[in-house]
């Protein structure tokens, strides 16, 4: 199987409850160095390890349970 790799610019919005949740589990997670999650995020910062959780459960559609809905988060892609 052939896989491509391609870089992909998204524009968000998201809640200040969304994102409490995201520094909480980033909290979370630093509490367990060990697990799957840390593998690629050596060296970001807290700010780019939130943005990135809110942008993985956005686009992975655990906030999409709407599809009607799920547009007013994903604001524009490039």
């Amino acid at each position: 199987m052939n896989t491509q790799k391609v870089k992909t610019c998204f524009t968000i919005t998201f809640t200040s409850e969304q994102y409490e949740r995201a520094r909480k589990y980033v909290e979370d997670m630093k509490r367990h160095p060990n697990r799957v999650y840390w593998r690629g995020k050596e060296g970001k910062s807290d700010e780019e390890l939130v943005i990135e959780q809110i942008a993985h459960r956005i686009l992975s559609g655990f906030y999409n349970d709407d599809p009607l809905n799920a547009g007013r988060h994903i604001i524009r892609m490039d």
